[in-house]
């Protein structure tokens, strides 16, 4: 059990002894922290069903914490505010389980899901993107973190191999007369774009890649092996470019993988009266009844009797259901994807694929940009791989180390490893630490510097702790039983690192990694203004030193896992 928890424990008994509900005793941290530590608001709600007034409540609710021996001022403000300070002793009873504890007091779910988690979006013939970073990025955490909680989490990129794309590529290639066998990404870069402009003016190119998209959807042998090649010379850039940023999956499912549910889905649908003909093409109308606005239906398979990739998320979702047994699936994709997600959680629904219990969320979020405000593009107003920003990113961490003077004297290797890490905090940290739904704009200079609001600051300052600790240990020194604080610094730093469960769990419950980042950051500086007053290697008093020692390990291992759940390493030293 958190501290949280339990001061909303007693809280709550006080309630009920009053014959209120025991759930008004919920403490959370005060919003006012100059005045008090905790604070707890169900007298205002409780008042309206008793008929009594909450300042009454109130002080009864009060009076009754005071007496609690781990409480040393509960007194309130204004109409029925309950401040709550507690006993230095028992915040260093608290300090000390919550350190000894290698899940740093955090308990996890008691009803543990299945999870899969759809993020990253790859497709065949296209190098990953500036565009994908956000989803890659996002995704991961929240997968990082249902794991941490005790959760079964199902990494999925879901590969987009299996639609009209694909018939663009496969008439360009047969068109050229390109060895299926050598072809490389660099033909794909370039035959893609090309094709899919010649599309929009010509019709006949246009008609013909469809009709290959559809001789690959029914496993034409030629089809086939073109495809098998695109599939993995994209997927060979793509594992190099997830590789990079420190992120892995435990599937590498495509749109592919489904394709031979997609006709008996279809014809079970439409023999149900489920899906409909409309304009020559099979759909699922999703409108209901009470919809402020209308709703186009999920298109099935279009006039040319191709399927889409509507109805491969449609398979999809039903593949998930059947054969993972999944109980929750979070789709992290950009927010300009909402209606069609919206479309195939309906007729999923409607379809009675999905139960309702079986939940299927949208995680949208915004755009990253560049110092326009527009979507990030090259110089030349092309689309930025990926790989670039990676290196990009890689670049301005080595010149912020040489800025720094940091690992100056340490091998190249280490310094290229140690400036590979510092870059890729900078670039997830950069994205984390936004609400995921706000745009925001990606600026390497910023992201990359050791102060601020940055990885590199928070990991700098783990690498830091972890630099103290080593020289402890060098002069024979070792964390000890963690004391009552004596100042105010090394009271708000232990009163933080306790708030770590709850920030963990509105992580989750928000699907929100932003105030991880933001909870990482805040630790960070509060344990730099700590050490700032004291002295730790220097101390006198043995047992005050091994106190803070002890603190320091416990910090360091709240930055490093908090760190983790975002996707970041912590260097060794800098």
């Amino acid at each position: 059990m958190s501290l949280q928890s339990h001061l909303s424990e007693v809280a709550g008994a006080a309630f009920a002894e009053l014959g209120l509900d025991q759930a008004l005793g919920e403490v959370v941290p005060s919003q006012r922290p100059e005045l008090a530590q905790f604070q707890c608001n169900g007298a205002m709600e409780a008042a309206k069903a008793a008929r009594r007034s909450p300042r009454e409540i109130a002080d009864q609710v009060a009076a009754s914490l005071a007496a609690h021996p781990d409480i040393a001022i509960a007194d309130v403000a204004g109409p029925g505010f309950i401040n709550i300070n507690l006993e230095d002793t028992a915040l260093a009873t608290w300090a000390e389980t919550s350190a000894g504890d290698d899940r740093l007091g955090y308990a996890g779910t008691r009803e543990p899901l299945n999870v899969l988690v759809d993020y990253a979006g790859p497709n065949v013939a296209k190098a990953m993107h500036v565009g994908h970073l956000r989803a890659t990025i996002i995704g991961d955490s929240l997968a990082r973190l249902f794991h941490f909680a005790g959760h079964k989490v199902i990494r999925d990129p879901h590969f987009g191999d299996w639609g009209f794309q694909m018939g663009l590529l496969i008439s360009v290639l047969k068109e050229e007369g390109l060895d299926p066998a050598a072809i490389t990404l660099d033909d794909l870069q370039r035959i893609y774009p090309e094709a899919s402009a010649r599309a929009t003016t010509d019709q006949e190119f246009a008609d013909a890649a469809r009709a290959a998209t559809v001789r690959l959807q029914h496993e034409d042998a030629e089809s086939l092996e073109i495809w098998r090649q695109m599939k993995a010379v994209s997927e060979s850039s793509q594992r190099q470019d997830f590789a990079a940023l420190g992120v892995a999956f435990d599937l590498w499912y495509g749109e592919s993988d489904v394709h031979d549910r997609l006709d008996p889905l279809t014809r079970r649908l439409e023999g149900e009266g489920v899906a409909v003909e409309s304009d020559g093409a099979l759909v699922v109308p999703v409108g209901q009844p009470d919809d402020n606005r209308e709703w186009p239906p999920l298109i099935l398979k279009s006039r040319a009797g191709g399927f889409l990739y509507s109805t491969t998320d449609l398979a999809t979702v039903e593949m998930r259901v059947e054969d993972l047994d999944v109980d929750l699936v979070l789709y992290v994709v950009d927010h300009r994807q909402g209606d069609h997600f919206e479309q195939v959680f309906r007729a999923a629904r409607k379809a009675g694929i999905a139960p309702e219990s079986v939940a299927l969320e949208h995680i949208h979020f915004g755009t990253m940009n560049g110092s326009d405000g527009k979507p990030f593009k090259t110089r030349e107003g092309g689309v930025v791989r990926l790989r670039d920003v990676i290196e990009m990113i890689r670049g301005a961490a080595k010149q912020r180390l040489d800025e720094a003077q940091l690992a100056e004297e340490y091998p190249e290797e280490e310094r290229e490893q140690i400036a590979a890490q510092v870059g890729v905090a900078a670039l997830k940290f950069g994205d984390l630490i936004n609400n995921r739904a706000s745009d925001y704009v990606l600026d390497l200079d910023r992201f990359s510097s050791f102060e601020g609001k940055t990885g590199p600051y928070v990991q700098y300052q783990a690498v830091r702790i972890k630099s103290i600790l080593r020289k402890a240990a060098e002069q024979g020194l070792a964390p000890g039983a963690i004391q009552p604080p004596i100042s105010p610094g090394e009271r708000s730093l232990m009163l933080d690192l306790l708030h770590l469960p709850e920030v963990i769990d509105r992580s989750i419950e928000l699907r929100a990694p932003n105030h991880l980042a933001a909870y990482a950051h805040e630790l960070a500086m509060r344990f730099s203004s700590f050490y700032d007053v004291h002295h730790i290697l220097s101390e006198p008093d043995a047992e005050r030193q091994a106190s803070w020692l002890a603190l320091s390990q416990w910090t360091l291992g709240a930055l490093t896992t908090l760190l983790d759940l975002l996707g970041i390493e912590v260097p060794a030293r800098m």
